[in-house]
C-alpha cells in the first residue's frame, strides 16, 4: 500500500472538534475556547456547516447524534422528519410517478425538516450537563457567513449532482446556487441573506420557532406555493427523539450506533461479523474480502430491519448477540465472493465530532439527502429542502412503503467507541452505502495501532453499484462492484478478482467518492488526538 503523504496527527491537551469544512471546525474551536461543552460546540458547527456546505446538509434536512456523557451513558438522538400528510402513494401515481419518487423538485421535498429540532433537544441535555452559552453565540458564525458571504469550497465545486437538469429547474435553486447557468466555481463569494435572517430569528426567538413560530409558518407557506406534500401541521408536530442506542461488544471495546430507521444496526453487524473472520492484517486478502462479505450479510438484514420503527422487527438487539453473529459469520465463504445487488442510496452528508475537557463526546451526521437535496430553496427563509424521502418506496408491500407520518430509511449512523483502556473515539464516514464500510475500515485500522490521521487517510474500498450506474438515476438497483481507491497492492486486487469480486479501480488517491471521514480519540488522561479526512475541506482543531 502506498499511503498519501501526511503530516503528524493533530494532538490536543484537553478538547477538540473535527468537521469537513475548516470554517465549521473554527466555529467549534472558538466555542470551546469560550467555555462551550461538546454539545454546544457541535450545535455551532452544525449551524455553520448548514451555511457553508449546502451541497451536503442544511436546515431543511436531518441529523442523527450519538452522545456519551462523562459518566459513560450513551444516548442516540434522531432528528428525522416524517412524510407529510400529502405524501401518499396514490398522489404520486396520479401525478405520473408510478415507479419511484422523483429525486428533485417539490415532490422530492416530502419530509418535514427536523435537523434544527435536533439542535434544540441536544441543547436541553447540554443545559442539564452545565452548558451555559447563549444560543446567539452558538449561531453567530453561521449568521455572519450567510450575511457577509463565504467562498465556495473546493469540495462543493467538485460536486457533480445527478439529475442536474431537474435540479436546475427546482424552485429557487438557480437563484441560490447557479452562476450563469452553472454551479458556482471554487472561491465564488456566495451570500445567503434569507438564511442569515432565519438564523438570526432563531437566535433571538429560540429554536422552536423553526417549527411552531414565524419561521415554521413561512416554511409552510412556501411549501404550499410549490405544491409540496408537507403542510403546516406536519411542521408543527415535528420533534427530534431520544432513542436507546444499539451496541456490539468487540475484543477490548464496545461500539455504539443509532437504531432504525438509521443503518446503525447494519454497521454494528459488519463489525461483529468481521471480528469472527480471519482478517487481522490490514490490506491482506482476508482483511479486505472479509469486510466486503460481512457487508453483504449485514445489508441483507438492513433491507428488512432498517426502516421506520413501526415496521422494523422486534428485539433488534438479538442480531448483535454472540450466537446470532457467529451463525451469520459461519455462512461467509473466505475464498469466494457471494453475489449481491445494490439499491441506489444517494447520500450527501457531513460527519462532525466534538470532545470536551470533561469527557463529553459527540458524534453527529447531518444531511440533505442527495447533493443539494430536493433543490427547492424556500424564498422567505432560504431553507433548502431535503430529498431524504426518496428512500421511500411506491410499492405498497415494501418495508419502505411511503405513507404520511412515517420516517424513511436513513443512511446516517454516527458511531462511537468506548475502549476498555479508557479511550473513547467518536468517528464517522459519509457516503450512503459507504458509511458503514468506511467506518469499519477506519475502526479496524485504529484498533491495530493507526492514529486518527492514518486511519482516516488510508486508501479505502467501497462495495456499491458500478460507477456508470450512478449516472442512470432511473435505475434503482445494480450488481455490486468493489471500487478500490488508488494505493492498494496490485497483487491484492488480482487475488480479489480471482475470488469473484467485480473490481473497479479508482485512478486517483483521496477521491470524494469514498466518503469523507473523521475521528477524535480521547485518552484516559484527557489528551485528544484528532483528524479530518484530507479528501474533504475540513480539519481537526482544539485546545
Amino acid at each position: 500500500m502506498s499511503a498519501p503523504r501526511m503530516s503528524a496527527c493533530p494532538d490536543f491537551a484537553s478538547a477538540a472538534v473535527a468537521a469537513p469544512h475548516r470554517l465549521a471546525a473554527e466555529t467549534g474551536r472558538t466555542l470551546l475556547a469560550m467555555g462551550a461543552n461538546a454539545i454546544e460546540a457541535m450545535v455551532g458547527m452544525a449551524a455553520t456547516m448548514a451555511v457553508v456546505g449546502p451541497q451536503a446538509n442544511g436546515l431543511g434536512g436531518e441529523g442523527v447524534w450519538l452522545i456519551r456523557e462523562p459518566g459513560g451513558r450513551v444516548r442516540a438522538l434522531e432528528a428525522c422528519g416524517v412524510a407529510g400528510a400529502g405524501a401518499t402513494i396514490r398522489r404520486y401515481v396520479e401525478h405520473g410517478h408510478e415507479r419511484a419518487i422523483p429525486d428533485r423538485g417539490p415532490f422530492a421535498a416530502l419530509l418535514a425538516p427536523a435537523a434544527v429540532d435536533g439542535w434544540r433537544c441536544a441543547l436541553e441535555l447540554s443545559a442539564a450537563l452545565g452548558g451555559k452559552l447563549p444560543l446567539a453565540d452558538l449561531l453567530a458564525d453561521a449568521i455572519r457567513h450567510a450575511r457577509e458571504g463565504y467562498a465556495v469550497s473546493p469540495g462543493e465545486a467538485r460536486a457533480r449532482p445527478h439529475a442536474f437538469d431537474a435540479l436546475k429547474d427546482a424552485p429557487g435553486f438557480a437563484r441560490a446556487f447557479l452562476v450563469e447557468g452553472a454551479l458556482a466555481p471554487e472561491g465564488f463569494l456566495r451570500k445567503a441573506e434569507p438564511l442569515a435572517a432565519t438564523l438570526e430569528r432563531l437566535a433571538h426567538a429560540g429554536l422552536r420557532d423553526f417549527h411552531r413560530g414565524d419561521v415554521g409558518r413561512e416554511i409552510a407557506l412556501d411549501l404550499a406555493r410549490i405544491d409540496a406534500p408537507v403542510a403546516r401541521a406536519d411542521i408543527e408536530k415535528t420533534e427530534a427523539r431520544w432513542r436507546a442506542p444499539l451496541s456490539v461488544r468487540l475484543s477490548g471495546a464496545t461500539i455504539f450506533n443509532a437504531p432504525p430507521p438509521t443503518q446503525g444496526l447494519a454497521s454494528l453487524v459488519i463489525l461483529g461479523l468481521f471480528e469472527r473472520l480471519d482478517g487481522a492484517r490490514p490490506e491482506s486478502f482476508e482483511w479486505t474480502h472479509g469486510l466486503v462479505e460481512a457487508t453483504k450479510r449485514a445489508f441483507h438484514l438492513r433491507a428488512q430491519a432498517c426502516v421506520d420503527p413501526w415496521h422494523a422487527p422486534d428485539d433488534l438487539a438479538r442480531w448483535l448477540e454472540p450466537d446470532a453473529v457467529a451463525r451469520e459469520a459461519s455462512a461467509i465463504s473466505m475464498t469466494q465472493a457471494a453475489p449481491f445487488a445494490f439499491m441506489r442510496e444517494p447520500d450527501a452528508s457531513v460527519w462532525m465530532g466534538a470532545v470536551d475537557a470533561k469527557g463529553l463526546a459527540v458524534s453527529c451526521l447531518q444531511s440533505n439527502g442527495g447533493d443539494y437535496g430536493s433543490g427547492c430553496v424556500l424564498p422567505a427563509t432560504g431553507v433548502l429542502m431535503s430529498n431524504r424521502g426518496c428512500a421511500f418506496s411506491l410499492d405498497a408491500d415494501s418495508p419502505r412503503a411511503l405513507a404520511p407520518g412515517l420516517r424513511p430509511f436513513l443512511t446516517l449512523n454516527p458511531p462511537l467507541a468506548a475502549f476498555e483502556d479508557g479511550r473513547v473515539a467518536v468517528f464517522g464516514c459519509t457516503g450512503g452505502n459507504g458509511q458503514p464500510q468506511g467506518q469499519a475500515q477506519i475502526l479496524a485500522r485504529l484498533r491495530l495501532g493507526a492514529d486518527p490521521l492514518q486511519a482516516s487517510a488510508a486508501p479505502r474500498f467501497l462495495l456499491d453499484r458500478a460507477a456508470h450506474e450512478d449516472r442512470e438515476p432511473d435505475r434503482k438497483t445494480g450488481e455490486a462492484t468493489l471500487r478500490m481507491e488508488d494505493g492498494f497492492d496490485p497483487s491484492l486486487v488480482a487475488r480479489l478478482k480471482r475470488a469473484g469480486h467485480a473490481i473497479e479501480e479508482q485512478a486517483a488517491p483521496l477521491a470524494d467518492s469514498f466518503g469523507h471521514a473523521g475521528l477524535l480519540l480521547r485518552y484516559r488522561s484527557g489528551r485528544v488526538q484528532g483528524a479530518h479526512d484530507p479528501r474533504a475541506d475540513g480539519d481537526a482543531l482544539g485546545l
